[in-house]
């Protein structure tokens, strides 16, 4: 069993809190680079308040304590699979339709497939490697 003292740092039940805010300051500042620091300001604030409810929330709730990840076990990392799994189709699959809707309307289809072909190039890349090694 791992202590608080030898767990990884992304364990840890404030490491989402902390990687929120720090993801918040890099689109803040990224924002801020384009020239929209009202959106920039706007986007902080959103994960400001996704850092809080983590911190907050965590201890009391299974679902936001998964999500944050402090005391995952199996079940939940086959849940996580699952999620991203069904996050990444989902992700693929929109991507696939708006190029599939730039070429009809006689668009060349960027930016979407380059996106398309490299999702759809790692899918077939981790069956190969997934088959060999199981």
């Amino acid at each position: 069993m791992q202590t608080d003292l030898h767990r990884p740092f992304w364990r840890s039940r404030w490491w989402m809190p902390e990687f929120s805010l720090g993801l918040g300051l890099i689109i803040f500042a990224a924002f801020a680079i384009g020239g929209n620091v009202s959106d920039g300001v706007k986007s902080f604030g959103v994960m400001a308040l996704l850092a809080l409810v983590v911190a907050i929330g965590g201890p009391r709730s299974e679902t936001i304590d998964g999500l944050s990840g402090p005391r995952r076990d199996e079940r939940w990392a086959m849940i996580d699979l699952r999620a991203t799994a069904f996050a990444g189709m989902v992700v693929l699959l929109a991507v696939i339709g708006a190029w599939l809707y730039e070429i009809a309307d006689r668009q060349d289809g960027n930016p979407y497939g380059l996106p398309a072909a490299a999702g759809g190039l790692a899918y077939v890349l981790a069956i190969a490697v997934l088959r060999v090694r199981s």
